[in-house]
């Protein structure tokens, strides 16, 4: 039945016009799934990861980043819409400080690193279709950001979601759209090939990139690590930051006991009996920010020994096939995650960086605390911070903030200082006005079926 399952599923890929390399990835995953591979990697099969350098010790000189930079690309991943939040279009497209969105500041930030080291530093975005047109609208407004022979973007691959029950691709007539979905970001190396892309960007002289999620404004190309990779030969570098108990359900790095080599860890690949040794940040220390440096020479030369197929590990995702509708058939996602690509090049390395390169946008949480005074925008697009130690922890009640509408009609006045709060917690529906401050550790709560305002002016302290 599932022979029958992967002859259905390609040839739905094929009338779709996907392209073939991807097609045979595709084949893969469906193989391993067929045989029962879940991704699964157990504790006893890895050790913790020893001394790592840190973004700070690494020695480099100016004309050496310089020189670094200009063979590098930065490719961003920007195929996700702002779902969670309840936006239909590209996250990348939301306003999220001083009335600029993330793309915006990201290219001010590719611009002034242009000027600052006379480098071309094109900026590449790995699209899906739902984002390609709203995106390259954004950066239109940049007339001197497209480098000569380089597209500024590329779009992902799509595979079809499979029924849980027999594993033949799902129909789901009310929303074709839904039938299919991305392979995860491990995509990044097909779709680079599919697209023509890594061609392109090789024959321009280009031997690095540096990739990272759109919604992380924290990830500039760091003209140390640049460097760092260039004179040691490094095939592919990931950035990870020290663990703490926040972090504990994040993807770790560790050393598989087989061969010696660097892997990377997802939740999705832990299994039950083995959930306490994940989440022991005293024993796997670093966490992945996702935010990758990859020899481009190398990666071809893997691309084209292996067939296309790279042979990351799979992540066996189970959802529905509408994600809004619990009683919708029940589906699996086959995907893989581009840090996984870690174990695959020889030679590949982490390099400990701090918390200032990991700023992600996942909720509302993360946008009131980038929208408030915890941050500083300067003409660069880089982000600053006054606050002491670590950014303030906010918890906001999904049940009234999660939609960004919602959250929006909330702070209408705009955001609350957090430049002097150590935690805002905040339960039930309440409305705050403006020029409020939050000091210290604040909870606020409203009482059932009622909705507390917040007075302008107000400062909340515990």
């Amino acid at each position: 039945m599932s022979q029958d399952g992967l002859r259905q599923a390609t040839e739905k890929m094929r009338s779709a016009g996907v392209a073939e390399v991807a097609i045979k990835v595709f084949t893969h995953y469906y193989g391993l799934l067929e045989s029962g591979q879940q991704g699964t990697i157990r504790e006893a099969e890895i050790d913790p990861v020893g001394d790592l350098p840190h973004l700070e010790h690494l020695d480099t000189d100016t004309e050496a980043m310089r020189a670094a930079l200009a063979e590098t690309v930065v490719i961003k991943l920007n195929g996700g819409l702002g779902t969670s939040m309840g936006v239909t279009g590209p996250k990348s497209a939301l306003p999220v400080k001083d009335g600029l969105s993330f793309l915006d500041i990201i290219a001010r930030q590719i611009l002034h690193l242009r000027k600052t080291y006379d480098v071309p530093l094109p900026l590449v975005l790995m699209n899906s279709f739902r984002t390609r047109e709203d995106s390259l609208a954004v950066l239109k407004a940049y007339d001197e950001l497209p480098v000569d022979g380089i597209p500024l973007d590329f779009l992902q691959n799509a595979e079809p979601k499979l029924r849980a029950d027999d594993l033949t691709p799902v129909e789901w007539p009310a929303e074709p759209e839904l039938e299919w979905c991305p392979p995860g970001h491990g995509d990044l190396f097909t779709a680079l090939v599919a697209s023509g892309m890594l061609d392109a960007l090789r024959e321009k002289g280009f031997r690095h990139a540096f990739v990272s999620n759109a919604d992380n404004l924290g990830a500039t190309p760091d003209g140390r690590i640049a460097a760092w990779m260039a004179e040691h030969d490094v095939p592919f570098g990931m950035e990870v930051c020290r663990r703490t108990r926040s972090d504990r359900k994040g993807g770790h790095v560790a050393v598989r006991r087989s061969d010696g080599r660097l892997i990377l860890r997802d939740s999705a690949q832990v299994h039950e009996d083995d959930n306490a040794s994940f989440q022991d940040v005293t024993r796997h220390k670093t966490f992945n920010t996702n935010n990758l440096w990859i020899d481009l020479d190398r990666l071809a030369e893997l691309m084209a020994g292996h067939d296309g197929v790279l042979g990351l590990p799979i992540i066996v995702n189970k959802k529905t096939v509408d994600p809004s509708d619990a009683e919708s058939p029940r589906v699996i996602q086959l995907e893989t995650g581009m840090g996984t690509a870690i174990e695959t090049f020889e030679g590949s390395q982490a390099v400990i960086v701090d918390r200032s390169r990991f700023k992600p946008v996942k909720t509302t949480n993360d946008l009131l605390v980038l929208r408030s005074d915890v941050y500083e925008l300067d003409e660069s697009g880089e982000l600053t911070t006054t606050h002491e130690g670590d950014e303030p922890y906010v918890d906001l009640d999904q049940a009234y903030f999660r939609i960004l509408a919602d959250f929006e009609r909330r702070f209408a006045g705009g955001a609350p200082s957090l430049v002097r709060a150590d935690r805002l917690e905040v339960r039930g529906d309440v409305a705050f006005g403006k020029d409020v401050t939050v000091i210290g550790d604040v909870e606020v709560a409203a009482a059932a079926g009622e909705r507390r305002e917040i007075p302008d002016g107000t400062e909340l302290r515990g």
